[in-house]
């Protein structure tokens, strides 16, 4: 989606003369800790890539695109894993009395992976609600892996303990390592069944990020120039074809002596020189874009 155009003139007023956009702060419930594009997060009916380091909000929604993955930290020290082309709304963000963390993760589409111990090993107690499409689950557990496509909705028990409730059927204990619960499309589910470790071993890979494919992290060093021109229309168009593909572009006014300005775009925040090369062969091939360059 594009955005507007007085937008985009306030954000240019914003970055030429220096003026402060209206910054809201949130409390850090969710973080975005890693990007492999293109990837958007959906707020208040409007669409934009999905940046690291940015702070999710009750009632966005993270959309993944092709050979995409997105990892989110939350306050509880765990972590939330998608695949690609997923789509999942998070909510109920927050802490009740006792400090107990809070969150409700709907995962439309896609598949995703709820584990801890990636950000800490000193976990806060939580009360999570995944629902992947048809099945809910009331996390107790510290890992679990699930996914939902056209075929059935999946659960799949790791390590831990979860219910499982489904709206066809009675809910279910799970504490088996190991064990899942699947539901076909438009059918009751099925008994719980043990999946072995290949199996589990594919599907984890589905949410792992993925070796040889561009990483954004909010310490990333490295960035693509796409290109510098002299026209702001010109800056603007490339700006809405690279945004509404999934990749966080901005873009830098230069003075150019007494012919006023010439705009550099560039996508920021990239973990290394080979993510920076690997993206931009990426959008030679996707958008067609030309003369990229990858640069710290």
């Amino acid at each position: 989606m594009k955005i507007t155009q007085l937008t985009r003139s306030a954000a240019f007023a914003a970055v030429l003369f220096g003026l402060s956009l209206p910054v809201v702060h949130a409390a850090p419930y969710a973080v975005v800790d890693t990007v492999q594009a293109p990837a958007w997060v959906e707020r208040g009916g409007q669409r934009a890539p999905l940046v690291a380091g940015e702070v999710l909000k009750n009632r966005d929604r993270v959309i993944t695109g092709e050979q995409a993955r997105v990892v989110l930290r939350l306050a509880e020290g765990s972590a939330v894993k998608l695949g690609e082309n997923a789509a999942m709304k998070v909510d109920a963000l927050g802490k009740r009395e006792g400090g107990v963390f809070t969150a409700a993760l709907d995962v439309a589409t896609g598949a995703f992976r709820f584990t801890t111990g990636i950000f800490s090993n000193a976990l806060g107690r939580r009360a999570v609600n995944v629902r992947v499409a048809s099945i809910t689950a009331g996390i107790r557990g510290t890992d679990l892996w699930g996914s939902s496509d056209h075929e059935r909705d999946l659960i799949c028990l790791i390590e831990g303990r979860i219910t499982a409730v489904h709206p066809d059927a009675e809910p279910v204990q799970m504490s088996d390592p190991m064990s899942f619960y699947v539901a076909p499309r438009g059918l009751p589910p099925m008994p719980i069944e043990s999946v072995d470790r290949v199996q589990l071993a594919l599907w984890a890979l589905q949410t792992e990020v993925q070796m040889g494919v561009a990483t954004f992290r909010a310490d990333g060093r490295w960035k693509v120039l796409l290109a510098s021109v002299d026209s702001e229309r010109e800056a603007l168009a490339y700006y809405d074809t690279v945004r509404a593909a999934g990749y966080p572009v901005r873009i830098k006014p230069r003075v150019a002596g007494q012919r006023g300005y010439r705009y550099e775009l560039f996508v920021p925040q990239l973990a290394s020189q080979e993510d920076a090369e690997a993206l931009a062969v990426r959008l030679r091939q996707q958008l067609g874009l030309e003369a990229l360059r990858a640069s710290r």
